[in-house]
């Protein structure tokens, strides 16, 4: 099974506040988004490969209802709380958090868990509070991988190296699978690996040869997990990925880099047929 994600960040911005968003009002947002892919890839078979979009929480409704019969695009949150409310237990005491539950029951299918994005918040929180615990963030991560599941959700869990990092990508990654991955059912996770050293302007991306090597060891260290690479698919390095046995798949943010910056709908199709090969 080949897995293909989307991660639309804050793309919902519009320009004249400094973000991307040129395809429509933030209100028709994520119906616009939905509404030009789940056609185009109805043409991949369901058995062989799965599209997730993950959207900022706003937009959930407005992309769950977008969707129509026997839809190929799965919707998913990006991010849950550590915690989660319960019959007998909290019933909702969480202001400013996603418990897994609501998330479930807004109609998604997935949630994103790990991304270096959201290992750099915790990192800071923690930092600020005088925690130097490298392993903190982990077991953070896994209460949130539990909770996720437990609510019956698919999780992408990110694992990923900094460049201060890298010169031990063998331990650090390792703690970061054994840590977040502890006692969880591991059938409704998938592994994304992203090299954080090598994401952003002017950095060299990880090549062919170092991203096997990764997912190499992500495998034997899980006992096989899908694997898929969250460094960014993109139109230029869609053919060498597809030529990873290894690689599962991958994640897409941005689909243009230059000019007008951001995520374009057909852009997006156009990925996902170069790294298809369909």
């Amino acid at each position: 099974m080949k897995h293909i994600y989307l991660n639309l960040k804050r793309f919902d911005v519009p320009t004249d506040l400094g973000g991307v968003n040129r395809l429509a009002d933030v209100t028709k947002w994520a119906d616009c988004i939905v509404s030009q892919t789940q056609e185009g890839l109805r043409k991949y078979d369901a058995s062989q490969v799965e599209f997730v979009q993950f959207f900022p929480e706003a937009h959930l409704l407005n992309a769950v209802s977008a969707r129509t019969e026997n839809s190929p695009v799965q919707i998913g949150s990006q991010g849950v709380y550590r915690e989660n409310t319960a019959v007998g237990g909290n019933f909702g005491a969480f202001t400013t958090n996603r418990p897994a539950s609501i998330v479930k029951t807004l109609g998604c299918d997935a949630v994103l868990i790990g991304h270096c994005e959201e290992r750099n918040d915790k990192k800071g929180i923690l930092a600020e509070a005088g925690v130097a615990d490298a392993e903190a963030v982990n077991r953070l991560l896994n209460k949130e991988v539990k909770c996720a599941t437990g609510a019956g959700l698919k999780v992408v869990y990110c694992i990923g190296e900094t460049q201060e990092e890298q010169p031990e990508w063998e331990t650090v990654l390792g703690k970061q699978l054994e840590t977040g991955l502890s006692d969880v059912d591991r059938d409704k996770i998938v592994i994304a690996y992203e090299p954080v050293w090598s994401i952003g302007p002017g950095k060299t991306p990880a090549d062919k040869d170092y991203i096997t090597k990764i997912a190499r060891f992500v495998k034997e260290k899980t006992g096989g997990m899908d694997v898929v690479y969250g460094g960014g698919l993109k139109a230029d390095n869609a053919a060498m990925l597809a030529s990873i046995e290894e690689i599962d798949g991958g994640l897409i943010a941005l689909t243009r880099f230059q000019g007008e910056i951001g995520f374009y709908p057909e852009e997006y199709l156009e990925i996902i047929r170069l790294y298809l090969g369909e």
